[in-house]
């Protein structure tokens, strides 16, 4: 058996382990994968065949614009060399108010609003959403233990972490942080409804330039070189219009799944954001700082909301 299978073998046999150390875990992100799968069965042929073809086009749109964004960022950490830590805290907070803000104003809104013109105001529409928010927040918690990554600010990682190298549990962890941003822009665009959709993708494009640079940077500090850390975190942004396609795919089809899927968008990024982008602005003392970038980042997320709708 050669040294990949091998791999794969230990891989598996962890997450065994892990499985049954966390069985509710476990069967969290076997729901929340079937879930999204069953959206993507029900919706996918619709969005490549039906009258929202052209809805796709928006979303790939939307994903080329996080992954520019997230590749302007690495190329500029290449640019300027060493930038200071309280910079990166007020940069990754600045990104962190505008996703927590994307979420409110971008996903849950206007997933309110579209789950009330189907089951009518009220308890009902307000548990679509919220059908759609734990799944979200299943399917990350369960990509958080089943998938090798590192906790910078904890120390905590995935199953078999042990055996991955440190730059490439840096790039499991970027994985994780793209995948919701993309199929958020997704999703937003998918009933192509710009002053959804556009103000969500502005918003998500601006906050992955300091996530770029960051990621660049935090890939240096591993061990890797320059060109080496800005080409990976380069091609890190290419989750966005991989995941841009998920989102689409899934949110196109019965009417409900529109709902749904904002909901399942915004709990997957507010979960990003608790759980691993806070925690890493404060984990180095600059916690006044950062929260208060978290806050212009609110702010400008709103502003840009209303402005762009």
């Amino acid at each position: 058996m050669n040294t990949s299978s091998l791999a794969a073998a230990d891989l598996f046999s962890a997450w065994k382990q892990q499985a049954r150390q966390h069985p509710w875990i476990a069967a969290s992100l076997v729901a929340a994968v079937a879930a999204v799968v069953l959206l993507l069965l029900s919706s996918g042929y619709d969005a490549l065949t039906g009258d929202k073809r052209a809805h796709v086009g928006y979303a790939v749109l939307g994903g080329l614009a996080g992954f520019a964004a997230t590749a302007f960022g690495a190329v500029l950490a290449g640019v300027l060399g060493d930038v200071r830590q309280r910079t990166q805290d007020v940069m990754l907070g600045l990104a962190a108010g505008m996703m927590l803000a994307a979420s409110a104003f971008s996903l849950i809104l206007p997933g309110l609003a579209a789950a009330a013109e189907q089951v009518g105001e009220g308890p009902l529409a307000a548990g679509v959403v919220v059908l759609g928010l734990g799944l979200g927040v299943l399917l990350m918690l369960g990509l958080d233990y089943f998938t090798p990554h590192v906790h910078e600010q904890t120390g905590q990682r995935g199953p078999e972490s042990a055996r991955v190298g440190g730059v490439w549990l840096f790039v499991l962890t970027i994985v994780l942080h793209n995948l919701p941003e993309g199929m958020a822009i997704g999703v937003s665009l998918s009933n192509g409804d710009l002053s959804v959709g556009l103000p969500l993708t502005t918003a998500i494009a601006i906050q992955d330039i300091p996530e770029g640079l960051a990621v660049a940077l935090a890939l240096r500090a591993v061990g890797m070189s320059r060109m080496g850390a800005v080409m990976v975190a380069v091609a890190s942004g290419l989750m966005e219009p991989i995941g841009a396609l998920v989102g689409v795919g899934m949110s196109t089809g019965f009417p409900l799944a529109y709902p749904v899927s904002m909901g399942l968008a915004a709990g997957a990024m507010i979960f990003v954001v608790s759980h691993e982008v806070i925690p890493e602005t404060h984990r180095n003392g600059h916690q006044t700082a950062a929260t208060v970038g978290l806050m212009a980042g609110f702010a400008v997320m709103m502003f840009l909301d209303t402005a762009l709708s």
